[in-house]
């Protein structure tokens, strides 16, 4: 606008010898707009200063940021040009749903999973991932669930054939072999039993990750691996006896191997995985463990010199230790997984794709807490809507950045599961 003026009163000044009327008034509106503006601009720099704009408006640029505009504009005209997203630009996930749309479906699911005595809880999953998977978009296009009820009865119904009744027999045997003598032999058949359930839990977590990304769509396109997992349920074995064995100490660096391991065996479209978390980063988080115990030793001290009797002194080292078991145990272990899934999830790449995670120990702790209080309000009710917190949880904190070739991007060519998550659920362990 002040372009505008000026282009405006300058040539009609230009051929008198002294500047008319209107053109003093015009220059003096000049001159107080630009005094405004050197003082808007004083302003706003002192409210930089003083408040970071930049981050609290990060969430509004990351929206609405151009270039990711200009990237789905582009995807729905075909235009023949990857995603770009860089730091400036923000997350491309986002989570579209709400409880409302939610609570019909997880009522339902409770009620018809009592009526069924418990049958329908394979379905209830379906139906829920289903509309999970519909809410949440990545840049233009939202993800698809085609996994289904009868997939994950089939596999629950696998793993009971399988490994239910071989098992059942098996602790028979072990009681037979103890009451007529045989010790040795019922010690070992006990272990074996043992070391084939740490097995395969290994197995259940490689194969439940390679499940969900097969029945995971975007764009058309599914992941999915064509490792079975066996393999996988021997470094699961070996790397965790081999992190228990010096005081636990090397726990953090089994279970980032595991991780990469894992991730490194997955695929979507055409393109690998490739995770690179490196272990150190949370070891420090991890260490918090072993200094608990100092916190005891001038808590001793202290109250050997405060004089109480017995029963004073033994209430307090209940108090603490409660304290200690239920409220800075927990915190430390929640800090050091918010720490771990931090660096294990920024390691992770496709192809040109980075992702990140930004949830800090603070966001953890704020979920599990209302989750409590969810469940503790409504009696219970409220663990209904935990898997739905908590997939939002996950999204919301999500971002990647990089770029993706849509015309590149093809069909996996990796083998389907013909079952779902049976061994996963039978040895309830998370896929992640």
């Amino acid at each position: 606008m002040l372009a505008a003026i000026s282009a405006g009163v300058v040539p009609r000044a230009s051929s008198r010898d002294e500047p008319s009327g209107r053109v003093i008034v015009m220059s003096a509106v000049i001159v107080y707009r630009l005094q405004l503006r050197g003082w808007f601009i004083a302003v706003l720099k002192r409210t930089w200063a003083s408040v970071n704009i930049k981050q609290a408006c990060a969430p509004w640029v990351a929206r609405y940021c151009l270039t990711i505009d200009s990237a789905r504009s582009s995807l729905r005209t075909g235009i023949n040009w990857g995603v770009m997203m860089d730091e400036h630009s923000g997350s491309a996930f986002a989570f579209e749903g709400s409880w409302k749309e939610y609570a019909p479906i997880a009522f339902s699911n409770l009620l018809l999973t009592i009526v069924t005595l418990g049958f329908y809880r394979f379905w209830a999953t379906a139906r829920t991932r289903r509309y999970l998977w519909s809410r949440t978009r990545f840049i233009d296009d939202q993800l698809e669930w085609t996994g289904t009820g009868i997939e994950l009865f089939k596999g629950f119904l696998m793993v009971l054939v399988l490994l239910g009744l071989p098992f059942l027999f098996l602790q028979f045997g072990v009681q037979a072999l103890v009451i007529r003598g045989m010790g040795g032999i019922a010690a070992l058949l006990a272990i074996s039993s043992v070391l084939i359930v740490f097995y395969l839990v290994g197995v259940a977590r490689f194969r439940a990750l390679r499940y969900r990304l097969s029945r995971t769509y975007w764009h058309g396109i599914r992941g999915g691996a064509n490792d079975g997992g066996w393999k996988y349920g021997w470094s699961y074995i070996w790397k965790n006896v081999a992190g228990a064995i010096p005081i636990y100490l090397l726990m953090p660096r089994a279970m980032m191997s595991l991780w990469n391991e894992r991730w490194n065996k997955m695929s979507f479209g055409p393109y690998e995985f490739a995770s690179r978390g490196d272990w150190r980063d949370t070891f420090k988080r991890y260490l918090l463990i072993y200094l608990l115990p100092l916190l005891l030793i001038p808590i001793g001290i202290i109250s050997a010199g405060s004089g109480m009797s017995g029963i004073l002194m033994l209430m307090r080292w209940i108090i603490i230790i409660l304290l200690l078991a239920y409220v800075v145990v927990p915190l430390i272990l929640l800090s050091f997984y918010a720490k771990f899934f931090r660096v294990g999830v920024g390691g992770v790449s496709l192809q040109n794709l980075e992702f990140r995670f930004n949830a800090t120990t603070w966001d953890w702790i704020k979920l599990f807490l209302i989750d409590i209080l969810l469940v503790i309000i409504t009696l219970g009710i409220g663990l209904i809507f935990l898997q739905y917190r908590h997939w939002k949880f996950f999204i919301t904190h999500l971002e990647a950045y990089g770029d993706i070739d849509l015309d590149a991007l093809t069909q996996s060519n990796t083998r389907e599961s013909r079952h779902g998550e049976g061994l996963l659920d039978a040895m309830d362990v998370g896929a992640f």
